[in-house]
């Protein structure tokens, strides 16, 4: 049997089938090529924001605390029992007025003995007076009586302290706390009697960070709310730290709160409100603007029906919109959405303005 010719059929239907198969993958190749290249040519259409200025009030809220301008612990100086106690819970008392009375029995009774012994060496220093103006006795022997008599006198000025500091006074006009203790107490040097605040004094302590210390100016004022109340209060800047805190890089601020405010309590947090100067030809950009970078932020800008990427410094922002120091101009117009699926020099067109 001849087998050369039916070999023959058999190659020449094998590279027929292969030239066809080579034929639709050239052919498949091309159109997916032809469909790239469609595809990245395409125009991204997006939303635009046309850049203007306007007048910018930038306003900061940092957390502060009440404070009083005089608030002390009241103790006895001396120890002893107390005898007499005028301390009212809550109670509002003046400068001077007596709070409390330490025994004082064994020293009123030394102070009676010296006035006995101060009268005695009166009456000494008399006599020896009158024998010196007569050449009766030296000149040496009347100062010693007069020392003596001296001597007395200096006894009773200290024992006269020591009474005095058995009595505690109010240091200041204010509102007492609440009462530590009971008459009949024994008390020492380390007890504490009540504590009193002046409350007709507020002061407001609040720290703000380093940017804006350039910005605080004694006079200035500044508002804030306390907890569990909308009302809002006005205090003014008196005096700050003479240098910044270098574990947070802040500078503490105290403010002098304006008007009896007896709604307010030491010790409470508030809310604080800084507004500074105005800004004219501030630059504000919707904030998904942004685009994020390894060595900053960028903006897109329509330039030519092309996307421009261009980077920016930012400065103030807030929930909606970024403050944009450098890097557009106003009348640019920037584009705010279809940011991620674009790369520079994309076609694209403005489907919305959005301001």
């Amino acid at each position: 049997m001849n087998y050369k010719p039916l070999c023959i059929l058999l190659l020449g239907s094998t590279l027929s089938l292969g030239a066809c198969k080579s034929n639709k993958e050239d052919k498949k190749t091309g159109e997916s090529k032809e469909s790239k290249s469609s595809i990245g040519g395409k125009t991204i259409q997006v939303n635009g924001y046309i850049v203007k200025s306007e007048t910018f009030s930038e306003k900061i809220s940092v957390p502060g605390t009440i404070v009083s301008s005089d608030a002390i612990e009241i103790h006895p100086e001396v120890s002893g029992r107390v005898v007499q106690l005028n301390v009212r819970d809550g109670a509002y008392v003046q400068k001077g007025q007596v709070l409390a009375k330490i025994y004082d029995g064994d020293l009123q009774a030394r102070l009676n003995k010296l006035y006995i012994q101060e009268k005695i060496a009166q009456n000494n220093e008399d006599r020896a007076n009158q024998l010196l103006k007569i050449e009766g006795i030296s000149r040496q022997d009347y100062e010693t009586s007069l020392l003596n008599l001296n001597n007395i006198k200096a006894d009773i000025s200290i024992l006269k302290t020591e009474i005095a500091r058995t009595v505690v006074h109010a240091p200041f006009s204010g509102k007492l706390g609440l009462r530590a203790m009971s008459q009949g107490a024994y008390v020492s040097p380390a007890s504490v009697i009540a504590t009193i605040s002046k409350t007709s004094d507020l002061k407001l302590d609040f720290t703000v960070p380093e940017k804006y210390v350039s910005q605080i100016k004694t006079g200035n004022h500044v508002n804030f709310t306390i907890e569990g109340s909308t009302k809002q209060y006005t205090a003014t800047i008196i005096a700050t730290e003479p240098s910044i805190t270098v574990d947070n890089r802040t500078l503490t601020v105290r403010a002098n709160v304006l008007g009896s405010q007896t709604d307010v309590l030491a010790g409470s947090f508030a809310e604080v409100v800084l507004s500074f100067v105005d800004t004219e030809n501030s630059v504000f950009v919707p904030s998904q603007a942004l685009v994020p970078t390894a060595r900053g932020k960028q903006i897109i800008l329509f330039k030519s029906g092309k996307a421009l990427f261009n980077d920016v410094t930012t400065g103030y922002r807030d929930t909606a919109r970024v403050a944009i120091l450098t890097g557009v101009a106003v009348g640019d117009t920037i584009v705010t959405s279809n940011i991620m699926s674009m790369k520079p020099n994309t076609a694209i067109k403005i489907n919305q303005i959005v301001n």
